[in-house]
C-alpha cells in the first residue's frame, strides 16, 4: 500500500497539500473547496481519513484571462522562444488564409471569416498565426464552443500566445 501513495505522489509531481494549504495555495475559502471536490472541479485524494491534493492538480484548475496588454506583448514574441524578431507575412496557398468559428452569433451583419496573419520567428523559425481577435469577440457568442457543442474554457498552460 505504501508503495502505491508514493507512486501516485512521485507521478503528481511529488508535492502534496492538506485542504488548509490547498486553499491558501488557491486562495480561496474551505467551502469552496468543499463544493468544489463535490462538484468534481478539483482532482483529490483520500489517505487515511485525511484528504489530499497534488499541486499539479491544483494548478490544472486555475484559469487565466490574458489582459490586452499582455496579450498585445506575448503577440511580439516568438511563442516557442521567446525571440522579440518575428517577420511578418501571410501564409500562401491558392487564396488567403481565414478562420471561420465553428459558431458564431446567429445575426450578424459581417462574414463569418476571421482574417489570419503569419509571424515567423527569425530566431527560431517558429510560425505563429494570429487572427483578428475583436473581429472574432464580435462573431462568436460570450462563451467559445467547440464543435461537439459544450462550451470551452481556456486554461493556462503550454501553448502559443497570440492575438487571437
Amino acid at each position: 500500500m505504501r508503495s502505491d501513495v508514493h507512486e501516485v505522489l512521485a507521478d503528481d509531481g511529488g508535492e502534496w497539500l492538506s485542504i488548509q494549504e490547498a486553499c491558501a495555495f488557491l486562495g480561496i475559502s474551505q467551502p469552496t473547496i468543499f463544493r468544489w471536490m463535490k462538484q468534481g472541479l478539483v482532482s483529490f485524494y483520500k489517505v487515511g481519513g485525511s484528504t489530499r491534493f497534488s499541486k499539479a492538480g491544483l494548478q490544472a484548475v486555475i484559469e487565466k484571462t490574458t489582459g490586452a496588454k499582455e496579450a498585445a506583448a506575448a503577440a511580439g514574441r516568438c511563442a516557442s522562444c521567446g525571440h522579440h524578431e518575428l517577420a511578418g507575412g501571410q501564409i500562401q496557398g491558392i487564396g488567403r488564409m481565414y478562420f471561420r468559428p465553428a459558431r458564431t452569433k446567429f445575426w450578424s451583419l459581417e462574414e463569418a471569416l476571421v482574417p489570419i496573419q503569419a509571424h515567423v520567428c527569425t530566431a527560431c523559425g517558429h510560425v505563429q498565426l494570429h487572427a483578428d481577435a475583436e473581429k472574432l469577440r464580435r462573431l462568436t457568442p460570450s462563451r467559445a464552443m467547440h464543435p461537439d457543442g459544450n462550451a470551452a474554457t481556456v486554461r493556462a498552460g503550454k501553448g502559443g500566445a497570440g492575438r487571437g
